[in-house]
């Protein structure tokens, strides 16, 4: 498999335009896969730049319902008009972020392109192909990050905390080596891994994204938090490449303890699994 980050947070090289977002460009024998898309048409900008071609794009996940990770959903669909995008149905509810003045910002997708003949709604356990699979409605078995407590959604005109049926994972499985990857993670790292581990039996040989340990307007997860989830991550014997919300800070100090089998994501970073 081969891995192109075509919108991150950061970036190794000046060629490149960043945002606060996600999209992940995976290659396997015989697909082409988008997962997320950022959020405007920056993924679209950089795939230029990295030798990719929206168009021949044969499917697209979008990991769950904030701007950051659908917010180029439209151009994808202006784009692309083969592909088929899976998304959970709850992920075009109305999201929100309460930030730091205690004002609401709504950070949800746009509610009509639900309409799209292209918009497959997925399940909880969902088969897209021969060794591909989304999951979501992770168990909790592990406390969530206490930055979830400021990502809301509306139900029936009344605001509630998130409860992040809308988020959900890919696993990729090619030539006996298996891929998760995460959005954010909001369901909480640990718990997605357990979670995967329900369902197949082992760990994934590797897992890419990012953690949700920090927030532009609350900062880092708490430190023992961090170590707690670093501790953790080494028990798994998974190779791990995270990014985005993870946070710079948070990922230097899970390096500290996972070392060599972790690494960090950038936009134009390209990895060969």
């Amino acid at each position: 498999m081969h891995i192109k980050t075509l919108v991150e947070d950061r970036s190794n090289s000046s060629e490149f335009d960043i945002e606060h977002g996600l999209c992940l460009y995976i290659e396997t024998s015989d697909q082409k896969i988008l997962f997320d898309v950022g959020a405007s048409d920056l993924f679209l900008k950089n795939s230029r730049k990295l030798g990719v071609n929206i168009a021949d794009i044969d499917f697209l996940v979008i990991s769950h319902g904030h701007y950051d990770h659908g917010g180029g959903l439209k151009i994808f669909m202006k784009e692309n008009k083969k592909a088929r995008i899976f998304i959970r149905q709850q992920a075009f509810e109305k999201h929100y972020s309460l930030r730091s003045n205690d004002v609401l910002n709504y950070i949800g997708l746009e509610e009509e392109l639900k309409q799209n003949k292209q918009i497959i709604f997925t399940s909880d356990l969902f088969f897209v192909s021969k060794g591909i699979q989304l999951y979501s409605k992770v168990v909790q078995r592990e406390p969530l990050s206490q930055l979830n407590s400021k990502l809301l959604t509306e139900y029936n005109g009344q605001i509630f905390e998130d409860n992040f049926v809308h988020e959900q994972n890919l696993i990729i499985e090619e030539n006996g080596k298996t891929l998760l990857i995460t959005g954010c993670a909001h369901n909480g790292i640990i718990n997605i891994l357990e979670h995967f581990r329900s369902i197949k039996g082992v760990m994934p040989d590797y897992v890419i994204g990012g953690f949700h340990l920090f927030s532009n307007c609350w900062g880092n997860e708490d430190s023992d938090v961090i170590d707690r989830i670093g501790r953790y991550l080494v028990e798994t014997k998974t190779r791990f490449y995270t990014c985005h919300c993870t946070g710079i800070e948070p990922y230097k100090r899970l390096k500290t303890i996972i070392k060599d089998d972790i690494d960090y994501l950038s936009t134009g970073s390209e990895i060969v699994i």
